[in-house]
């Protein structure tokens, strides 16, 4: 004969669920109702350019709505090679790919530096750096262009690779700045008694700890980087060294009123399709973080 032991409950014990109140459950209705119309505001649009991207131009103005009667894959084929949008996609690449890493190392290593340390002047350098993100662009644009043709880099990729990292600097230590203004000193002091030195604490102990910030400003970098005219136009004018907004843009203003409008929309999801991958793959690296930070 086998006894089952359970564990008696406390007396006078009642178990409770938490239940919604009638406030909740409107803002939850109401939230979700502003969220999905923003979902098809922003998915409507991109399912349509998706769809008129295998169409011919007379299919799009005759069913703009409809289905393609033949999916036209040469659309891409045209906007890669007639279009010239490969090489402006492979100069893309280039330059916000190293933009981004320069800009995330040299960002991580100042925001880490004016939150830790206090040392003359290091106020004033974290204001300056903030006034860099209310200065207007294109109040730059032509001290930035005299700049780059007496330094020989006018018209070249490492020369808007530099503009590129000065133009996201300012705001890349301003979000990163709170995030390590809040790891505990304490990590750094072990990490030091340990026998680290500031560049393996830094590496290997603090930048680690701020991986979900490094995650997010990675994200609105890539975007405004990728997303870039205004700046290449102004000191990019070598056609060689068009990068995708150029690249669109010329294309679209060489066929003058023939346009072929369904390479046009092919070109857009070229731009569009890595910058969705790059923000999905960020996404889940900031969710794997912040989920590691919460169990520990």
């Amino acid at each position: 004969m086998s006894l089952k032991l359970s564990k008696a409950e406390p007396h006078g014990h009642v178990e409770r669920k938490a239940q919604d109140s009638k406030g909740d459950k409107v803002v939850a209705g109401v939230s979700h109702t502003m969220l999905s119309l923003w979902a098809l505001l922003v998915l409507i649009p991109l399912a349509w350019t998706l769809m008129s991207s295998f169409k011919t131009t007379s299919e799009i103005f005759a069913s703009p709505f409809s289905l393609p009667e033949v999916w036209k894959f040469e659309n891409y084929i045209n906007a890669w090679e007639t279009a010239g949008i490969g090489k402006s996609f492979f100069n893309t690449v280039i330059v916000v790919g190293f933009s981004l890493v320069i800009v995330m190392v040299l960002g991580a290593m100042c925001a880490y530096v004016l939150a830790r340390y206090v040392f003359p002047g290091s106020k004033a350098i974290y204001t300056l750096l903030l006034a860099g993100l209310t200065f207007p662009i294109f109040l730059a644009i032509v001290p930035l262009f005299f700049i780059l043709k007496n330094i020989g880099l006018l018209n070249t990729l490492p020369g808007l690779i530099i503009v590129y990292v000065a133009f996201a600097l300012p705001f890349t230590v301003f979000f990163l700045f709170s995030f390590f203004k809040a790891l505990p000193y304490e990590i750094g002091e072990a990490a030091q008694i340990d026998g680290a030195g500031e560049w393996r604490t830094f590496f290997q102990v603090m930048l680690p700890m701020a991986k979900p910030g490094l995650a997010s400003v990675a994200i609105f970098n890539f975007l405004g980087l990728w997303n870039q005219y205004l700046i290449p136009v102004a000191i990019n004018t070598n056609p060689k060294n068009y990068v995708l907004s150029q690249g669109i843009a010329a294309y679209a203003g060489q066929q003058g009123y023939a346009v072929d409008f369904g390479s046009l929309f092919a070109a857009a999801i070229i731009v569009v399709v890595p910058v969705m991958i790059m923000y999905i793959l960020f996404q889940r690296q900031l969710q794997g973080s912040v989920s590691a930070g919460t169990m520990k």
